[in-house]
């Protein structure tokens, strides 16, 4: 009798873990083929944008930046009139910090464009958008002496750029714009001269964007490289095309222009320049090019250049030290066919290579190219060619959190003075918006605090002061520590709206040392330079002009923090000229200049 209960016990049990068995297949069957959640900027996906903000671990720095534009003496408007949905009218303009007139303070430079495209020439000459020349006044305010200068540029500016090109120790100026750009030579005396034409650069008109300059062929004067955007002409209104279930005219979408191919002016070192990009290999005709960069990626001493374009291959030029360049850009893993915008270099991760941050357009996220030259070559790789990256964004805490957003101007800086490289990230949509076409569609910007190689990068953009909160039609943006305390501030402009002073509050609590060059054999201003710094045993690397941004141009005293320590171990330069010198001990909480010498060794 025993036996019967006992069977019954064993058939009960085995139809029930077959029952289960056939619940945990169905939901396995529904997981595998249930649809992914769609995302939709400005949405809460679960699962994809719900869970992308990390909390702020306790250590985050206690630094704010404040708007200080008013009390410094800055009232800067971007355009003038109601924008007509062209392209041009919407890409905004940058910003470029320099020291023009050499008395130890930064002055600033602020690109604008006059107005509408639709506009007579009339209205354009009445004109308050113009672009403005900001005297530092060394006592945290500002003097627009623009028009005193002579670099009142009127017109639809884009980007500007400071550089000796001449060597005669004083900061040029150079402006891109739709339309010619314009060269202008300081004289030393608070004024400049157009000598656009006189230079050779007077070529035909366009579409033009960034601009950088870097000595490729090192021979002592600095070569110019000028973005081309797209061959831009004048659509109906009526083609239209939905975009986030928001309709939008042909005319502000890049896809509808072709590329304008980019421009390579070599230096002859006479004060004239000759357009070679084509010889060189670098005129990118495929690429609709917004943002570039000179930077020596392989350590080889010789610059590379890195381009950013828009609904387009990024492309990565390899210099071959003969005077042309070869493109590397797939085998480097680095050819983004995204709506890149804006540019920022630096070592990150403080492995002593140089990487990259692009930004993008909305729901593309962020890049972060890590270089993996350091490590491949620690483990006895061959790299062929000695160049190779890796996205690391999300891994990092600035990829997916960027899903919202488009991105424009950005920099690696130390706010903090920790040694380690933070960034900044100004955003604004090219989207319209449904109420009122008449205006884009305005975002916040982003600061991110970079917490070491292991942990990444944590969005601090709401413990960092009240402009974080606000919302514009962001553009470029350029860093420098404007009021020589210490700590590194930031100039943002705005399509369609102010330009704002960020002051940087709380980051010289910490040591620093900033670095200004004079170059002999090189460049005068150093562009191009290598520095490395020993500090408490970690290196922090630098090099002289490699900041990209957008349409925008950074100080170029390179800026380190220090930490708690209160001087380094050792500074060694290694110049474009070859040449390598080593600084000792260097105090902290100074301006060190440092003049090349002959080579030592």
């Amino acid at each position: 009798m025993a036996a019967v209960p006992r069977r019954r016990r064993l058939l009960v049990r085995s139809a029930s873990l077959a029952g289960l068995f056939v619940a945990a297949a169905g939901i396995a069957v529904w997981i595998a083929t249930r649809p992914e959640p769609t995302y939709r900027p400005g949405e809460v996906v679960q699962g994809l944008t719900a869970d992308l903000a990390r909390d702020l671990p306790p250590d985050y720095p206690r630094v704010t930046f404040s708007d200080v534009t008013a009390p410094a003496g800055i009232h800067f408007h971007h355009f003038s009139g109601h924008r007509t949905s062209q392209l041009p009218e919407d890409m905004g303009s940058g910003a470029a910090w320099g020291d023009y007139d050499d008395d130890g303070w930064l002055d600033l430079y602020v690109v604008n464009a006059t107005g509408p495209l639709t506009a007579a020439p009339e209205e354009l000459e009445r004109s308050p958008a113009y672009s403005a020349l900001y005297h530092n006044q060394g006592d945290g305010t500002f003097r627009e002496v623009g028009a005193e200068a002579g670099v009142r540029f009127r017109g639809w500016g884009m980007g500007a750029t400071w550089a000796d090109y001449d060597n005669d120790s004083r900061l040029d100026l150079f402006v891109t714009a739709y339309g010619k750009n314009v060269l202008y030579r300081n004289n030393g005396d608070g004024t400049f001269t157009d000598r656009t034409r006189a230079a050779g650069l007077d070529g035909r008109p366009g579409f033009w964007a960034g601009a950088c300059w870097g000595d490729y062929d090192r021979d002592g004067f600095l070569d110019l490289y000028v973005a081309g955007y797209v061959k831009y002409r004048q659509l109906a209104l009526q083609q239209r095309s939905m975009q986030y279930d928001v309709e939008q005219p042909a005319s502000i979408n890049p896809s509808s222009f072709a590329p304008e191919p980019n421009l390579l002016f070599h230096n002859n070192g006479n004060g004239t320049f000759t357009e070679v990009a084509t010889r060189a290999g670098v005129a990118n005709p495929t690429g609709r090019s917004l943002s570039a960069v000179w930077a020596d990626f392989d350590d080889d001493g010789w610059p590379d250049l890195y381009v950013a374009n828009d609904v387009s291959d990024n492309v990565m030029y390899w210099n071959l030290e003969n005077g042309t360049f070869v493109d590397v850009s797939h085998a480097a893993r680095v050819a983004d066919y995204r709506g890149a915008m804006g540019l920022a270099v630096g070592d990150w991760d403080g492995d002593q290579d140089l990487d990259l941050f692009v930004t993008h357009w909305l729901a593309q996220e962020n890049a972060l190219y890590s270089s993996l030259r350091a490590d491949l070559q620690a483990r006895g790789a061959t790299l062929d060619p000695p160049l190779q990256f890796a996205d690391e964004a999300d891994r990092y805490g600035v990829g997916q959190i960027a899903l919202d957003f488009v991105g424009w101007g950005t920099s690696f800086f130390d706010y903090d003075n920790d040694g380690r490289p933070d960034l900044f990230v100004v955003n604004g949509s090219t989207l319209e918006r449904k109420d009122d076409p008449r205006l884009l569609v305005p975002m916040r910007n982003q600061l991110f605090w970079n917490r070491g190689a292991d942990d990444g990068y944590y969005d601090v953009s709401s413990v960092s002061g009240a402009h974080f909160a606000e919302t514009h039609a962001g553009r470029g943006a350029a860093v420098g520590d404007y009021d020589n305390d210490g700590d590194v501030d930031v100039f943002v402009v705005n399509n369609g709206g102010p330009g704002i002073l960020l002051r940087n509050d709380g980051g010289n609590r910490q040591h620093w040392l900033t670095v200004v060059l004079e170059g002999t054999a090189s460049n005068r201003w150093g562009v191009g330079a290598r520095l490395r710094l020993v500090v408490g045993g970690a290196v922090q690397i630098r090099e002289v002009g490699a900041q990209g941004s957008y349409l925008s141009h950074n100080d170029l005293r390179e800026h380190f923090g220090l930490g708690t320590h209160p001087a380094a171990d050792t500074l060694e330069i290694r110049w474009p000229s070859g040449t390598r010198q080593i600084v000792l001990h260097p105090s902290s909480n100074q301006v060190l200049r440092v003049l090349e010498q002959a080579d030592r060794r």
